[in-house]
C-alpha cells in the first residue's frame, strides 16, 4: 500500500470516527469531506471504496445499532429513541430499522432485555452484518 493510500485511509477513518462519535447529530457530507480533506464527491466515492458502503448508509446503520440497544435496555418510547439516535421522522426510522434489522422496532423490543454479557460480545452479536440483511440468529 502506497503512502497516498495510507493517507487516504487515515482521513477516511477520521471521518468515520467523527460519525461514530456524533451519530445522533445532524451530519452532512460537506462537513465530513472537510474532516477527510477531500471534495464532497470524492469523499462519497472514497468512503464507499474503503468501507463498502456510502457515508449515509453507514450513519443510518450506526444509528440503528444504537436504537437496537436502547429498545431492549430502556422503556423509552420508540419515538423518543428515534429522535435520540438522530432520525427526524418516525416513518423513516421504522423503514430503515426494518431494512437493517429485518424486523420492526416494536418487534425487536419484544425480544426482551439484552442478555448479561460483556458489551463487546453483545455488540458483536447484535451488529447487523450489512445493510439490508437481517442478522443471523
Amino acid at each position: 500500500m502506497g503512502r497516498t493510500s495510507e493517507d487516504t485511509n487515515r482521513w477516511m477513518l477520521r471521518a468515520r470516527d467523527a460519525m461514530d462519535r456524533a451519530y445522533a447529530e445532524p451530519l452532512d457530507i460537506p462537513t465530513l469531506a472537510r474532516i477527510a480533506h477531500v471534495s464532497e464527491a470524492h469523499f462519497i466515492r472514497t468512503f464507499r471504496a474503503v468501507f463498502g458502503e456510502t457515508p449515509h448508509r453507514y450513519l443510518q446503520r450506526r444509528r440503528v445499532e444504537r436504537a437496537m440497544s436502547l429498545l431492549r435496555s430502556t422503556d423509552r418510547s420508540v419515538t423518543d429513541i428515534c429522535m435520540a439516535v438522530g432520525f427526524t421522522s418516525l416513518g423513516t426510522f421504522s423503514r430503515v430499522f426494518r431494512d437493517v434489522v429485518g424486523e420492526s422496532p416494536s418487534a425487536h423490543r419484544r425480544r426482551g432485555p439484552l442478555p448479561p454479557a460483556p458489551s463487546c460480545f453483545a455488540m458483536a452479536w447484535l451488529r447487523p452484518s450489512s445493510f439490508g440483511e437481517a442478522p443471523q440468529a
